[in-house]
This record gives structure tokens, C-alpha cells and sequence, in this order.
């Protein structure tokens, strides 16, 4: 069937929206003439395919939704409902699969709602789970399958970047004005889980010994990654080649520090995927985490170091007994670095 005003839902986060984009491109591939829009949270919204492969973005304020009282959240949903009415969308694609984004596919005004098969709180009883063959695989398959589902061909993943001249000019004063000259390598401390972060005392080793192989360490990440940072600047001594732009940069800046980048070192995090996506060299460190579900995906030269507690892959956000991620060593990611620099 063909469809003419598309609604694809996918709100957050940033990793979840960066594994998206291949579904994006091959849904454009597979309806060339329809009016594609994404529905997201602002915050997330930096990294949005530009035309033609999505036309329009609407946006959904978690944020600002959240501080509202129960009357001012019913005004503003009868507020979305009218927006999303006034657009007449023909098909709703949930890719978030999840209570608020079931609530607002409900409430679309469209009565052909799919999304892909792992749909949970509920949202299964709002729009068709579309369940292919690679539903225990990767997430960028699982939704890929959904875009087989639809007729798409998915025979090369690409993944629609936006263009960053601009963001590349910004970094490079930002780097300048550091003092930084040359080849770095970018770490990124943080991680949306607490269980998922490498502690930073292992980050502040791991700099001290990749500046002491002679090339400078960018650290990055958004404003929560501050104080990480300024703790592994600390605890590394306060090193001339170690630069710290956590919490200084806008997501497309992020990318662009990213793909200028020798390699890429970070546990499971949104701007891992940027990397990825980037195809640049990187590391990952995954402790409760599956990277078979959710690792680095598009890299050519992507190395997972697994954590080999026995309670890997464990995928809890809380954790009394916490040592997978200590279990991965500054040695043992210094040695993987060496390795991968060696190959360059």
C-alpha cells in the first residue's frame, strides 16, 4: 500500500533517535513523494535527518510536560491532539513503544498505527507490533524490520547525516582556544544509566596513558558530563593535552568534535552511536548492557571490550552489588587502543 503523510514517533533518547535513522532513509526510499514527519523531544531533535529525508518536525515538551499540573497536562494533550488531527496522517509508525508515545499515537487522529515488535506499557494494544526475522537481533534490524514490513529494501543500513561545516568551524575554534593542535582522541564520560559509566578514576588513567603516547584527549558529553569531567582533569593532574569541552557543546558540535576525531573511546552512550554512525574507530566498555542488542552498529573498526563479571548483560539501571564496569580495566582499553592506532 501506498501512503502520503507519514508520522514516525520516536521522542528519545539520543541513541534511540541515531538508531533510527537508517529505518528513516529507508522509509523515504520506500515512499519517495510522501510527506514524512517526526514527532521528538526537543532536546533530542539536533540530530533529525534534514530534507528531503524527513519534511517536518513536531515536538512533544517532556520536560516542560512534566512541571505541569493535572489540568495543564490535559490542555496541552487536547493541544497535541488538535495539531496532530489538523495534519491527517495516513499511517503512525511507533518506534518508541512505549505508554507516551502509544497515548499519542491513540490520539493522531490516524486509525493504521504500526511500530516495531518489542512494544511494551501497553502500546501494543494501540498499534500493530511488526515482528520480522531479526526480533532477537540488533535494534537497528528490529526496526528495519518494519521497514521490510512496509516494502522498503535494506540491502545497504545508511544512515542520513546532517551536514556539519558550520558545527566543524565552531569545534575547531573551541580546540584552538585550548591550545589543542593535532590528532585527539574523544572520550565521553557519561552514560544515561549509572550502571553503565566507567568510573572515572579508570577515564583519568586511561588519559594519562594515551597522552603519554603522544596524542591529546578531548573529554565530552552534555551538561550532566560536567562534573565527570572536571573530576577526570583533576585526577589525571591537570594534563596540557587533555581538554575538557564537556557541557560545551551542542549536539551537532558533539558530532562534529566526533568525526574529527582519531578514535572514539566511551562506555554505552548516546554519542557512541554518533561514532558509529560516523564509522570512526572506537571502543566501547558494556557491563549491564548487550551490544549484540545495542552496540555499536555502521563502524568499521569497532571494538567491544565485554565486561566478564558473570552478571554482564544483567540490563538493570540499579545495581547494591556494582562492579561489572570496575571489572574493565584502564589496561585493558589502553591495550585495545594501541592495537586500533596500530591498524590506522
Amino acid at each position: 500500500m501506498e501512503y502520503k503523510n507519514i508520522l514516525l514517533i520516536k521522542m528519545s533518547s539520543l541513541g534511540d533517535i541515531l538508531h533510527t535513522l537508517p529505518f528513516a532513509a529507508a522509509l523515504r526510499q520506500r515512499f519517495p513523494e510522501a510527506k514524512i514527519t517526526w514527532l521528538v523531544h526537543p532536546q533530542f531533535a539536533g540530530f533529525l535527518p534534514d530534507p528531503p529525508v524527513i519534511d517536518e518536525v513536531l515536538y512533544f515538551d517532556k520536560v516542560k510536560f512534566n512541571k505541569m499540573n493535572l489540568l495543564d497536562k490535559l490542555a496541552y494533550f487536547l493541544e497535541m491532539r488538535r495539531l496532530l488531527h489538523s495534519k491527517k496522517f495516513d499511517l503512525v509508525i511507533d518506534m518508541q513503544g512505549l505508554f507516551k508515545s502509544a497515548v499519542l499515537a491513540a490520539i493522531s487522529g490516524c486509525s493504521n498505527r504500526i511500530g516495531y515488535c518489542e512494544m511494551r506499557e501497553g502500546s501494543g494494544l494501540v498499534s500493530k507490533a511488526v515482528c520480522g526475522s531479526h526480533a532477537g537481533g540488533h535494534v537497528i534490524e528490529r526496526y528495519l524490520d518494519v521497514a521490510r514490513y512496509l516494502g522498503a529494501t535494506t540491502d545497504e543500513i545508511v544512515f542520513p547525516l546532517p551536514e556539519l561545516t558550520k558545527e566543524t568551524a565552531v569545534v575547531q575554534e573551541k580546540l584552538a582556544a585550548q591550545g589543542l593542535q593535532g590528532e585527539y582522541v574523544v572520550i565521553v564520560p557519561g552514560a544515561r544509566w549509572k550502571t553503565k559509566e566507567w568510573p572515572v578514576e579508570h577515564y583519568a588513567r586511561l588519559a594519562q596513558m594515551i597522552v603519554a603516547d603522544g596524542c591529546s584527549v578531548v573529554l565530552a558529553g552534555g551538561p550532566d558530563d560536567a562534573t565527570k569531567g572536571k573530576r577526570i582533569t583533576e585526577m589525571a593532574g591537570e594534563l596540557p593535552q587533555l581538554v575538557d569541552l564537556t557541557g560545551q557543546t551542542s549536539l551537532r558540535e558533539l558530532a562534529a568534535l566526533i568525526k574529527g576525531c582519531k578514535v572514539y573511546i566511551s562506555a554505552d552512550t548516546g554519542p557512541l552511536h554518533f561514532a558509529a554512525a560516523l564509522k570512526k574507530p572506537l571502543i566501547a566498555m558494556y557491563g549491564p548492557t548487550k551490544a549484540d542488542r545495542t552496540g555499536p552498529y555502521g563502524s568499521d573498526d569497532a571494538t567491544v571490550i565485554l565486561s566478564l563479571a558473570d552478571c554482564a548483560g544483567c540490563l538493570k539501571k540499579e545495581c547494591d552489588a556494582w562492579h561489572c564496569m570496575y571489572d574493565i580495566t584502564p589496561d585493558m582499553v589502553y591495550a585495545a587502543y594501541v592495537e586500533k592506532i596500530r591498524r590506522l
